[in-house]
Protein backbone atom coordinates (compact mmCIF):
# COMPACT_ATOMS: atom_id res chain seq x y z
CA UNK A 1 0.00 0.00 0.00
CA UNK A 2 2.86 2.38 0.81
CA UNK A 3 4.36 1.81 -2.65
CA UNK A 4 1.03 2.48 -4.29
CA UNK A 5 0.77 5.78 -2.47
CA UNK A 6 4.27 6.82 -3.63
CA UNK A 7 4.17 5.93 -7.32
CA UNK A 8 0.41 5.99 -7.96
CA UNK A 9 0.37 2.42 -9.29
CA UNK A 10 -2.86 0.63 -8.50
CA UNK A 11 -2.67 -2.88 -7.08
CA UNK A 12 -5.47 -5.33 -7.80
CA UNK A 13 -6.03 -8.71 -6.19
CA UNK A 14 -8.04 -11.16 -8.32
CA UNK A 15 -9.46 -13.76 -5.93
CA UNK A 16 -12.25 -15.46 -7.86
CA UNK A 17 -13.61 -18.99 -8.00
CA UNK A 18 -14.20 -20.95 -11.20
CA UNK A 19 -17.04 -20.30 -13.64
CA UNK A 20 -18.28 -23.88 -13.52
CA UNK A 21 -18.46 -25.44 -16.95
CA UNK A 22 -16.66 -22.52 -18.61
CA UNK A 23 -13.47 -21.35 -16.89
CA UNK A 24 -11.23 -22.60 -14.10
CA UNK A 25 -10.38 -20.17 -11.31
CA UNK A 26 -6.90 -19.80 -12.82
CA UNK A 27 -8.38 -18.96 -16.23
CA UNK A 28 -10.75 -16.41 -14.66
CA UNK A 29 -7.75 -14.65 -13.11
CA UNK A 30 -5.84 -14.71 -16.41
CA UNK A 31 -8.75 -13.26 -18.39
CA UNK A 32 -9.49 -10.55 -15.82
CA UNK A 33 -5.81 -9.57 -15.77
CA UNK A 34 -5.70 -9.32 -19.56
CA UNK A 35 -8.77 -7.09 -19.65
CA UNK A 36 -7.52 -4.78 -16.90
CA UNK A 37 -4.16 -4.31 -18.61
CA UNK A 38 -5.73 -3.37 -21.92
CA UNK A 39 -7.09 -0.25 -20.21
CA UNK A 40 -4.40 0.33 -17.55
CA UNK A 41 -1.18 -1.29 -18.85
CA UNK A 42 0.87 -0.65 -15.72
CA UNK A 43 -1.67 -1.99 -13.21
CA UNK A 44 -0.14 -4.47 -10.77
CA UNK A 45 -2.28 -7.59 -10.59
CA UNK A 46 -1.88 -10.39 -8.08
CA UNK A 47 -3.85 -13.54 -8.87
CA UNK A 48 -5.01 -15.78 -6.05
CA UNK A 49 -7.54 -18.30 -7.46
CA UNK A 50 -9.83 -19.44 -4.64
CA UNK A 51 -12.17 -22.33 -3.90
CA UNK A 52 -14.60 -23.18 -1.11
CA UNK A 53 -13.65 -26.82 -0.59
CA UNK A 54 -15.52 -28.24 -3.59
CA UNK A 55 -14.13 -29.15 -6.99
CA UNK A 56 -11.27 -26.86 -7.93
CA UNK A 57 -9.81 -26.77 -4.42
CA UNK A 58 -6.62 -28.65 -5.30
CA UNK A 59 -6.12 -26.49 -8.40
CA UNK A 60 -6.40 -23.34 -6.25
CA UNK A 61 -3.82 -24.70 -3.80
CA UNK A 62 -1.42 -25.58 -6.64
CA UNK A 63 -1.83 -22.08 -8.11
CA UNK A 64 -0.87 -20.71 -4.67
CA UNK A 65 2.39 -22.66 -4.62
CA UNK A 66 1.49 -26.13 -3.37
CA UNK A 67 2.98 -29.12 -5.17
CA UNK A 68 0.56 -31.24 -7.17
CA UNK A 69 0.73 -34.93 -6.24
CA UNK A 70 -1.17 -37.82 -7.82
CA UNK A 71 -2.38 -41.21 -6.62
CA UNK A 72 -4.21 -44.11 -8.25
CA UNK A 73 -7.43 -44.64 -6.28
CA UNK A 74 -10.89 -46.12 -6.69
CA UNK A 75 -13.47 -43.96 -8.43
CA UNK A 76 -17.06 -43.83 -7.15
CA UNK A 77 -17.97 -47.09 -8.93
CA UNK A 78 -14.73 -48.87 -8.06
CA UNK A 79 -12.83 -48.30 -11.30
CA UNK A 80 -9.26 -47.01 -10.87
CA UNK A 81 -8.70 -43.29 -11.48
CA UNK A 82 -5.79 -40.88 -11.12
CA UNK A 83 -6.64 -38.33 -8.44
CA UNK A 84 -4.64 -35.29 -7.39
CA UNK A 85 -3.97 -33.70 -4.04
CA UNK A 86 -1.74 -30.76 -3.07
CA UNK A 87 1.18 -30.69 -0.65
CA UNK A 88 3.33 -27.94 0.82
CA UNK A 89 5.61 -28.88 3.68
CA UNK A 90 3.53 -31.04 5.99
CA UNK A 91 0.19 -29.53 4.92
CA UNK A 92 -1.94 -31.34 2.37
CA UNK A 93 -5.09 -30.22 0.58
CA UNK A 94 -7.26 -33.19 -0.35
CA UNK A 95 -10.37 -32.74 -2.49
CA UNK A 96 -12.86 -35.59 -2.22
CA UNK A 97 -14.31 -34.79 -5.65
CA UNK A 98 -10.97 -35.76 -7.19
CA UNK A 99 -11.70 -39.37 -6.21
CA UNK A 100 -15.44 -39.52 -5.58
CA UNK A 101 -16.93 -36.62 -7.51
CA UNK A 102 -19.71 -36.57 -10.06
CA UNK A 103 -17.13 -35.88 -12.76
CA UNK A 104 -15.63 -39.31 -12.04
CA UNK A 105 -18.78 -41.13 -13.15
CA UNK A 106 -19.01 -42.36 -16.75
CA UNK A 107 -20.90 -39.89 -18.93
CA UNK A 108 -24.64 -40.19 -18.45
CA UNK A 109 -24.31 -42.57 -15.50
CA UNK A 110 -25.62 -41.70 -12.03
CA UNK A 111 -25.44 -44.20 -9.20
CA UNK A 112 -26.88 -42.64 -6.04
CA UNK A 113 -27.27 -45.96 -4.17
CA UNK A 114 -23.96 -47.60 -5.04
CA UNK A 115 -21.37 -44.81 -5.44
CA UNK A 116 -18.67 -45.10 -2.78
CA UNK A 117 -16.19 -42.74 -1.11
CA UNK A 118 -13.55 -45.51 -0.86
CA UNK A 119 -11.21 -43.61 -3.17
CA UNK A 120 -11.42 -40.52 -0.97
CA UNK A 121 -10.09 -42.62 1.90
CA UNK A 122 -7.28 -43.85 -0.34
CA UNK A 123 -6.46 -40.24 -1.22
CA UNK A 124 -6.29 -39.32 2.48
CA UNK A 125 -3.98 -42.29 2.99
CA UNK A 126 -1.73 -41.06 0.16
CA UNK A 127 -1.45 -37.69 1.93
CA UNK A 128 -0.51 -39.48 5.15
CA UNK A 129 2.10 -41.50 3.26
CA UNK A 130 3.53 -38.21 1.93
CA UNK A 131 4.08 -37.00 5.50
CA UNK A 132 1.11 -34.68 5.94
CA UNK A 133 0.47 -33.60 9.52
CA UNK A 134 -2.30 -31.16 8.66
CA UNK A 135 -4.89 -32.19 6.08
CA UNK A 136 -7.47 -29.78 4.71
CA UNK A 137 -10.21 -32.07 3.45
CA UNK A 138 -12.35 -30.19 0.93
CA UNK A 139 -15.69 -31.84 0.35
CA UNK A 140 -18.29 -31.06 -2.29
CA UNK A 141 -19.32 -32.10 -5.79
CA UNK A 142 -19.70 -35.71 -4.70
CA UNK A 143 -21.32 -38.56 -6.60
CA UNK A 144 -21.85 -40.36 -3.29
CA UNK A 145 -24.30 -40.63 -0.41
CA UNK A 146 -22.61 -43.23 1.79
CA UNK A 147 -21.98 -41.26 4.98
CA UNK A 148 -18.25 -41.63 4.44
CA UNK A 149 -18.44 -45.40 5.02
CA UNK A 150 -16.31 -46.14 1.96
CA UNK A 151 -13.69 -43.61 3.06
CA UNK A 152 -13.56 -45.14 6.54
CA UNK A 153 -13.24 -48.64 5.07
CA UNK A 154 -10.26 -47.54 2.96
CA UNK A 155 -8.63 -46.27 6.15
CA UNK A 156 -9.11 -49.56 8.02
CA UNK A 157 -12.68 -49.61 9.36
CA UNK A 158 -14.87 -52.71 8.84
CA UNK A 159 -18.62 -52.65 8.15
CA UNK A 160 -20.17 -56.11 8.17
CA UNK A 161 -23.53 -57.66 7.34
CA UNK A 162 -25.28 -60.51 9.18
CA UNK A 163 -22.97 -63.07 7.57
CA UNK A 164 -19.85 -61.27 8.71
CA UNK A 165 -19.15 -60.08 5.16
CA UNK A 166 -18.44 -56.47 4.13
CA UNK A 167 -21.63 -54.63 3.20
CA UNK A 168 -22.13 -53.65 -0.43
CA UNK A 169 -20.57 -50.31 -1.44
CA UNK A 170 -22.59 -47.11 -1.41
CA UNK A 171 -25.30 -45.71 0.80
CA UNK A 172 -27.75 -48.39 -0.27
CA UNK A 173 -25.52 -51.12 1.13
CA UNK A 174 -25.63 -49.62 4.61
CA UNK A 175 -29.20 -50.88 5.02
CA UNK A 176 -27.68 -54.34 5.57
CA UNK A 177 -25.14 -53.18 8.15
CA UNK A 178 -25.11 -55.24 11.36
CA UNK A 179 -21.78 -54.40 12.99
CA UNK A 180 -18.97 -51.88 12.68
CA UNK A 181 -15.37 -52.01 13.86
CA UNK A 182 -13.27 -48.86 13.82
CA UNK A 183 -10.36 -50.30 15.81
CA UNK A 184 -8.33 -50.88 12.64
CA UNK A 185 -8.34 -47.24 11.50
CA UNK A 186 -4.93 -45.97 10.38
CA UNK A 187 -3.13 -45.04 13.60
CA UNK A 188 -1.50 -42.01 11.95
CA UNK A 189 -4.87 -40.26 11.93
CA UNK A 190 -4.64 -39.64 15.67
CA UNK A 191 -1.54 -37.47 15.13
CA UNK A 192 -2.96 -35.42 12.25
CA UNK A 193 -5.02 -32.25 12.30
CA UNK A 194 -7.90 -32.97 9.93
CA UNK A 195 -9.94 -29.94 8.88
CA UNK A 196 -13.28 -30.56 7.17
CA UNK A 197 -13.70 -27.72 4.68
CA UNK A 198 -17.21 -27.37 3.31
CA UNK A 199 -19.68 -24.72 2.22
CA UNK A 200 -22.74 -26.60 3.55
CA UNK A 201 -23.95 -27.04 7.11
CA UNK A 202 -26.56 -29.77 6.66
CA UNK A 203 -26.94 -32.59 9.19
CA UNK A 204 -26.60 -36.21 8.08
CA UNK A 205 -30.30 -37.13 7.78
CA UNK A 206 -33.80 -35.70 7.94
CA UNK A 207 -35.54 -33.02 5.84
CA UNK A 208 -32.31 -31.00 5.60
CA UNK A 209 -30.02 -34.02 5.48
CA UNK A 210 -27.71 -35.21 2.73
CA UNK A 211 -30.16 -37.54 0.90
CA UNK A 212 -33.13 -35.15 0.96
CA UNK A 213 -31.26 -32.01 -0.09
CA UNK A 214 -28.51 -33.32 -2.37
CA UNK A 215 -29.63 -36.82 -3.37
CA UNK A 216 -31.74 -35.64 -6.34
CA UNK A 217 -28.68 -33.87 -7.82
CA UNK A 218 -26.97 -37.27 -7.87
CA UNK A 219 -29.84 -39.02 -9.62
CA UNK A 220 -31.76 -40.20 -6.56
CA UNK A 221 -35.50 -40.74 -7.10
CA UNK A 222 -37.93 -39.99 -4.24
CA UNK A 223 -37.80 -43.69 -3.31
CA UNK A 224 -34.00 -43.61 -3.42
CA UNK A 225 -33.95 -40.58 -1.13
CA UNK A 226 -36.17 -42.39 1.37
CA UNK A 227 -33.98 -45.50 1.22
CA UNK A 228 -30.74 -43.54 1.58
CA UNK A 229 -32.04 -41.49 4.49
CA UNK A 230 -33.09 -44.67 6.32
CA UNK A 231 -29.75 -46.35 5.52
CA UNK A 232 -27.70 -43.42 6.83
CA UNK A 233 -29.84 -43.21 9.98
CA UNK A 234 -29.26 -46.94 10.48
CA UNK A 235 -25.51 -46.43 9.91
CA UNK A 236 -25.42 -43.82 12.68
CA UNK A 237 -27.43 -46.09 15.02
CA UNK A 238 -25.04 -49.01 14.50
CA UNK A 239 -22.12 -46.70 15.23
CA UNK A 240 -23.80 -45.65 18.47
CA UNK A 241 -23.41 -49.29 19.54
CA UNK A 242 -19.81 -49.45 18.35
CA UNK A 243 -16.92 -49.45 20.79
CA UNK A 244 -14.91 -46.25 20.67
CA UNK A 245 -17.75 -44.23 19.16
CA UNK A 246 -20.94 -44.59 21.21
CA UNK A 247 -23.05 -41.51 21.81
CA UNK A 248 -20.72 -39.34 19.74
CA UNK A 249 -22.24 -40.89 16.60
CA UNK A 250 -25.62 -39.28 17.31
CA UNK A 251 -23.95 -35.97 18.16
CA UNK A 252 -21.94 -35.97 14.93
CA UNK A 253 -24.95 -36.99 12.80
CA UNK A 254 -26.84 -33.91 14.00
CA UNK A 255 -23.86 -31.56 13.64
CA UNK A 256 -23.60 -28.88 10.94
CA UNK A 257 -21.52 -30.23 8.07
CA UNK A 258 -22.25 -33.92 8.75
CA UNK A 259 -24.35 -34.02 5.59
CA UNK A 260 -21.67 -32.46 3.41
CA UNK A 261 -20.84 -34.37 0.21
CA UNK A 262 -23.32 -37.18 0.78
CA UNK A 263 -22.52 -37.49 4.46
CA UNK A 264 -18.76 -37.76 4.15
CA UNK A 265 -18.70 -34.95 6.68
CA UNK A 266 -20.10 -37.43 9.22
CA UNK A 267 -17.38 -39.92 8.38
CA UNK A 268 -14.69 -37.24 8.69
CA UNK A 269 -16.00 -36.26 12.13
CA UNK A 270 -15.58 -39.88 13.20
CA UNK A 271 -11.92 -39.42 12.27
CA UNK A 272 -11.69 -36.38 14.54
CA UNK A 273 -12.11 -33.72 11.85
CA UNK A 274 -12.96 -30.17 12.81
CA UNK A 275 -15.60 -28.52 10.62
CA UNK A 276 -14.87 -25.05 9.24
CA UNK A 277 -16.47 -23.11 6.38
CA UNK A 278 -14.50 -24.09 3.31
CA UNK A 279 -13.73 -20.60 2.06
CA UNK A 280 -12.37 -19.52 5.47
CA UNK A 281 -10.04 -22.51 5.55
CA UNK A 282 -8.88 -22.01 1.99
CA UNK A 283 -8.22 -18.28 2.44
CA UNK A 284 -5.95 -19.17 5.38
CA UNK A 285 -4.18 -21.93 3.45
CA UNK A 286 -3.73 -19.85 0.30
CA UNK A 287 -2.20 -16.84 2.07
CA UNK A 288 -5.07 -14.46 1.37
CA UNK A 289 -4.43 -12.04 4.26
CA UNK A 290 -1.00 -10.79 3.12
CA UNK A 291 -2.20 -10.59 -0.49
CA UNK A 292 -5.19 -8.54 0.65
CA UNK A 293 -2.95 -6.16 2.55
CA UNK A 294 -1.08 -5.36 -0.68
CA UNK A 295 -4.24 -4.62 -2.69
CA UNK A 296 -6.16 -1.42 -3.42
CA UNK A 297 -9.03 -3.22 -5.19
CA UNK A 298 -10.25 -6.80 -4.89
CA UNK A 299 -12.03 -8.61 -7.72
CA UNK A 300 -13.85 -11.79 -6.78
CA UNK A 301 -16.56 -13.82 -8.47
CA UNK A 302 -17.96 -17.15 -9.66
CA UNK A 303 -20.20 -18.45 -12.41
CA UNK A 304 -23.49 -17.46 -10.79
CA UNK A 305 -23.91 -14.83 -8.09
CA UNK A 306 -27.14 -15.87 -6.41
CA UNK A 307 -28.66 -16.73 -3.04
CA UNK A 308 -26.30 -19.69 -2.67
CA UNK A 309 -23.34 -17.32 -2.94
CA UNK A 310 -24.34 -15.72 0.34
CA UNK A 311 -24.17 -19.02 2.21
CA UNK A 312 -20.48 -19.75 2.43
CA UNK A 313 -19.47 -19.59 -1.23
CA UNK A 314 -16.07 -18.20 -2.18
CA UNK A 315 -17.10 -14.65 -3.28
CA UNK A 316 -18.96 -14.04 -0.01
CA UNK A 317 -15.95 -15.17 2.01
CA UNK A 318 -13.55 -13.03 0.01
CA UNK A 319 -15.85 -10.00 0.26
CA UNK A 320 -16.32 -10.40 4.02
CA UNK A 321 -12.57 -10.57 4.63
CA UNK A 322 -11.88 -7.64 2.30
CA UNK A 323 -14.59 -5.50 3.87
CA UNK A 324 -13.13 -6.20 7.33
CA UNK A 325 -9.80 -4.91 6.00
CA UNK A 326 -11.41 -1.80 4.51
CA UNK A 327 -10.82 -2.81 0.89
CA UNK A 328 -13.15 -2.16 -2.03
CA UNK A 329 -14.56 -5.27 -3.71
CA UNK A 330 -16.22 -5.82 -7.09
CA UNK A 331 -17.35 -9.12 -8.55
CA UNK A 332 -17.42 -10.78 -11.95
CA UNK A 333 -19.91 -13.51 -12.78
CA UNK A 334 -21.60 -15.25 -15.64
CA UNK A 335 -25.06 -14.59 -14.28
CA UNK A 336 -26.25 -12.14 -11.62
CA UNK A 337 -29.34 -12.96 -9.56
CA UNK A 338 -28.82 -10.63 -6.59
CA UNK A 339 -30.00 -7.02 -6.31
CA UNK A 340 -27.47 -4.25 -5.67
CA UNK A 341 -28.54 -3.74 -2.05
CA UNK A 342 -27.96 -7.42 -1.22
CA UNK A 343 -24.55 -7.29 -2.88
CA UNK A 344 -23.76 -4.22 -0.83
CA UNK A 345 -24.65 -5.94 2.43
CA UNK A 346 -22.30 -8.77 1.41
CA UNK A 347 -19.49 -6.26 0.93
CA UNK A 348 -19.55 -6.18 -2.88
CA UNK A 349 -19.62 -2.66 -4.30
CA UNK A 350 -20.73 -3.74 -7.78
CA UNK A 351 -21.11 -6.90 -9.85
CA UNK A 352 -20.28 -7.27 -13.53
CA UNK A 353 -22.10 -10.20 -15.19
CA UNK A 354 -21.09 -11.49 -18.61
CA UNK A 355 -24.73 -11.18 -19.65
CA UNK A 356 -24.36 -7.38 -19.54
CA UNK A 357 -21.96 -7.74 -22.49
CA UNK A 358 -23.58 -10.71 -24.22
CA UNK A 359 -27.29 -11.32 -23.38
CA UNK A 360 -27.23 -14.77 -25.01
CA UNK A 361 -26.45 -17.14 -22.13
CA UNK A 362 -25.30 -19.94 -24.45
CA UNK A 363 -22.74 -17.58 -26.02
CA UNK A 364 -21.62 -16.45 -22.56
CA UNK A 365 -20.88 -20.06 -21.64
CA UNK A 366 -19.18 -20.86 -24.95
CA UNK A 367 -17.13 -17.66 -25.15
CA UNK A 368 -16.72 -16.90 -21.45
CA UNK A 369 -13.01 -16.02 -21.69
CA UNK A 370 -13.12 -13.22 -24.27
CA UNK A 371 -16.34 -11.82 -22.79
CA UNK A 372 -14.78 -11.78 -19.31
CA UNK A 373 -11.87 -9.77 -20.69
CA UNK A 374 -14.34 -7.15 -21.96
CA UNK A 375 -16.02 -7.11 -18.54
CA UNK A 376 -12.62 -6.54 -16.92
CA UNK A 377 -12.03 -3.60 -19.27
CA UNK A 378 -15.20 -2.03 -17.86
CA UNK A 379 -13.95 -2.57 -14.30
CA UNK A 380 -10.65 -0.90 -15.21
CA UNK A 381 -12.44 2.11 -16.68
CA UNK A 382 -14.77 2.41 -13.67
CA UNK A 383 -12.27 1.84 -10.87
CA UNK A 384 -8.68 2.21 -12.14
CA UNK A 385 -8.45 4.60 -15.06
Amino acid sequence: MADAAVDGTRRVLVAADKFKGSLTAVEVAERVTAGLRRVVPDVLVEALPVADGGDGTVAAAVAAGFERREARVAGPLGEEVTAAYALRGDTAVVEMAEASGLQRLPEGVLAPLTSSTYGSGELLRAALDAGARTIVFGVGGSATTDGGAGMLAALGARFLDGNGEPVAPGGGGLAGLVSADLSGLDSRLSDVELVLASDVDNPLTGPKGAPAVYGPQKGASPDDVTALDAALAHFAKVLERTEGVGARAAEYAASPGAGAAGGIGFGAMLLGARFRPGIEVMLDVLGFAPALERADLVITGEGSLDEQTLHGKAPAGVAAAARAAGKEVVAVCGRLALPAEVLGRAGIRRAYPLTDVEPDVAKCIADAGPILERVAESIARDFLA
